[in-house]
């Protein structure tokens, strides 16, 4: 079976999010357990000088979208036998210096530029030597790709046409721009914008264009896939979503255990396991030393690794340890996002220098110590459609503090859902009250060194490997498909 994935991001190439790793890691852990894939992405500014293995093809293509023409390029990568990674050109596009945007916001062309992208996707599957059976889009970003498909099955004459997959990675991105603008940047009819197409409250979304017209819907936690059909998560999209909740499922993503581990880690300075944690320790006094805070093993150390935003929980965070000052503990915080809450968070390590430090910057290296390092990993988020940061910090035993939502709810286990087989603690209000009443539930375990033993324990041994969620994605593209 062949499987092409159409992403706006992939690691390690491009990343903003979970997004790249997610793609990067689902398609090197498919191929290797025998599927031919393909993973088509932009050929964003810089690629080309940091990663010499990329190539250029000889297909270069015009494609009419609209009234326009536009023309791009495939360059290409060979992993493996089974796994080919394609990059279109298009300077215009992506030769860019970020990805989404600058300072002044969203490149206000965002929409035009993934269409483009879907518009290479179709051109790609229709003529590859090796068709797909599947396309497999990811985000809003791929969310005109399933309606294309469509459209071409039924106007052009493609009735050999793959079966389409969209994976909803964050519903609250939805890839929306004026309906006056439709035909012109998506080269589709209006006929397509209408209540129970691509129309959305009176603009265009290229997300609800994918959830109307793919074959099969997946989000990246089986919760998060129960949450968006509700109000409260559905983002003005739970009515549609409740409608095709026969092809709507949850899927928890994967972690690459290759890469994140504390065995044969080139990040941290020493090594440990579920049944050593010497080695723990030691990364530990080495971390508070090396960003300024007491070196103590006497007390729990506390780390936030996030973007900076209110979905984040980072609005109360802060709120949430000041409630426990009385307490002795550490809080290391590492992250960029809103400027209100990054100078937030320097103004309270400045308050108090030797308990709390602030890293306002992305450090993937020291991302993989903070998570060896810490004895409790706070996750506050508001919604949290998969999360990996948790799913890291288990494996490194850094015991997760989460709020009950989406993947974090499929993936940590409270003491009162097992006591045999806890691994984290949850808290359900959005707010600093219930943050500091679970942060006190963690600090009464430090206090007890068996009960964090055992909690360490169970998270360290927990496997949340790739070869799981392959086997899923791979029991869905096997189903018979009913198209409407």
């Amino acid at each position: 079976m062949h499987i092409l994935h159409l992403s706006s991001e992939l690691h390690p190439y491009s990343k903003t999010g979970g997004l790249a790793d997610m793609v990067g890691a689902l398609s090197r852990n498919q191929a290797a357990n025998g599927l031919t894939v393909t993973v088509l992405s932009p050929l964003y500014r810089g690629l080309m000088g940091r990663f010499p293995d990329l190539r250029p093809t000889d297909w270069r293509f015009d494609l009419r979208i609209g009234n326009h023409s536009q023309s791009g390029r495939f360059w290409e990568s060979r992993p493996t036998a089974n796994l080919r990674l394609l990059f279109v050109e298009h300077a215009e596009f992506f030769d860019r210096p970020t990805l989404y945007g600058d300072a002044r916001g969203e490149y206000p062309d965002n929409a035009e530029r993934y269409c483009f992208l879907s518009h290479a996707g179709a051109l790609l599957a229709r003529h590859l030597p090796d068709p797909p059976q599947w396309i497999h889009g990811h985000d809003w970003q791929a969310g005109l790709l399933p309606l294309l498909v469509t459209h071409c099955r039924r106007f052009d004459g493609w009735v050999d046409a793959p079966r389409t997959l969209l994976t909803i990675h964050n519903l609250a991105y939805q890839g929306i721009f004026p309906l006056e603008a439709w035909e012109r940047i998506t080269g589709l009819p209006r006929s397509y914008l209408h209540l129970e197409g691509a129309e959305f409250f009176g603009s265009a979304s290229l997300l609800k264009a994918g959830l109307m017209h793919a074959d099969v819907l997946t989000t990246v936690s089986p919760h998060y896939a129960h949450e968006i059909t509700t109000a409260e998560f559905g983002c003005g999209m739970e009515g549609l979503l409740t409608l095709r909740r026969q092809d709507l499922h949850g899927i928890l993503n994967g972690v690459d255990y290759a890469e994140w581990n504390t065995q044969t880690n080139p990040h941290l300075p020493d090594s440990y396991g579920p049944g050593d944690l010497a080695g723990k320790a030691r990364i530990k006094a080495a971390l508070q030393a090396e960003i300024g805070l007491e070196v103590r093993a006497d007390r729990p150390l506390f780390v936030n690794i996030s973007r900076l935003e209110a979905q984040k929980g980072s609005d109360f965070l802060l709120d949430a340890f000041e409630q426990v000052l009385d307490e002795d503990w550490q809080l290391a915080i590492l992250g960029t996002g809103n400027p209100q809450l990054e100078a937030a968070v320097r103004r309270f390590a400045g308050l108090y220098p030797g308990r709390v430090a602030a890293r306002i910057r992305f450090d993937a290296a020291l991302a993989h110590r903070l998570e060896a390092a810490a004895d409790f990993f706070v996750m506050p988020s508001r919604f949290e459609p998969c999360g990996l940061n948790q799913l890291y910090s288990l494996h490194y035993g850094a015991v997760p503090i989460v709020r009950d939502t989406g993947g974090l709810h499929d993936s940590v286990v409270d003491i009162r859902e097992s006591s045999e087989r806890p691994t984290g603690i949850k808290f359900w209000r959005p707010d600093a009250e219930a943050l500091a009443h679970a942060l006190r539930k963690a600090l009464a375990i430090w206090r007890d060194s068996g009960l964090l033993d055992h909690f360490r324990w169970h998270g360290m041994t927990a496997d949340f490997s790739w070869q799981r969620s392959v086997a899923e994605y791979q029991a869905l593209y096997a189903l018979p498909i009913d198209r409407r």
